[in-house]
């Protein structure tokens, strides 16, 4: 996102927090959901096939895990830490909407 939109609309450096979220969030969806089709499929080769794709969304979500916690964009292992960065962010989405009324 352009730097003079972001400062606009008040989100300032919080842009790769949010792409890496909604990148990690929708890896957790993924693998979720290869593992529920795993238990629906009847053929062993679907099977297989999505055996590895549940593997490289797991790695998928691993890599964005580290690379968040590496930014500090992300403490799994701090609920302090994570839930102040969540309240940043919570109160960032609310002067975003307010701004855009």
């Amino acid at each position: 996102m352009n730097q003079l939109i972001q400062n606009l609309v008040g989100m300032g450096g919080l842009t790769d927090q949010v792409i890496a979220t909604d990148f990690l969030i929708s890896a957790k969806a993924a693998v979720r959901n290869y593992a529920v089709a795993i238990t629906e499929t009847a053929t062993p080769e679907l099977k297989t096939a999505l055996r590895q794709q549940l593997n490289d969304a797991i790695a998928t979500h691993e890599k964005i895990t580290n690379y968040m916690m590496a930014k500090g964009l992300y403490h799994p292992h701090d609920l302090s830490e994570q839930l102040q960065l969540d309240l940043t962010a919570a109160d960032t989405a609310i002067n975003l909407a307010q701004k855009l009324q």
